[in-house]
């Protein structure tokens, strides 16, 4: 089912999502991440040393929730992860400069390139969308 214009374009803003994943014991574990959607994927970057990496590498299962008060998009699903630094690199940059900006995400290199990162990779098949009427 196609995204709704109105959905994309929320989700295209700048806005912050709240990431879930399932730790050990199957408590959730809750960040706050930047995000990106590319087509009809959402695209998140961490790496493997925090605890998100660490719940991701044992169970993929995550859901994303972007609100503005009582209008908000959740996500969820089976996330797939590509450690290829080549990729992972180009997409931390991408989101370091949709949120701080060219020149600030260009400074951010210097910390995030001395990391090992990794691409968090959502579809958008498991949508709920509510405030959008």
């Amino acid at each position: 089912m196609p995204l709704d214009p109105a959905v994309r374009a929320f989700l295209n803003e700048r806005r912050f999502a709240v990431l879930a994943t399932i730790n050990g014991d199957g408590s959730p574990q809750l960040t706050v991440m930047w995000y990106l959607l590319r087509d009809d994927t959402i695209i998140l970057n961490t790496t493997w040393t925090r605890v998100k990496g660490q719940n991701l590498q044992r169970d993929p299962r995550i859901a994303i929730c972007v609100e503005d008060g009582y209008r908000f998009v959740s996500v969820s699903g089976a996330a797939t992860l590509n450690d290829d630094q080549r990729i992972a690199q180009a997409d931390i940059r991408e989101l370091a400069i949709r949120y701080d900006g060219q020149e600030e995400g260009e400074l951010q290199m210097a910390q995030f390139g001395r990391q090992q990162r990794v691409t968090i990779r959502l579809p958008l098949t498991h949508v709920i969308a509510r405030g959008f009427e």
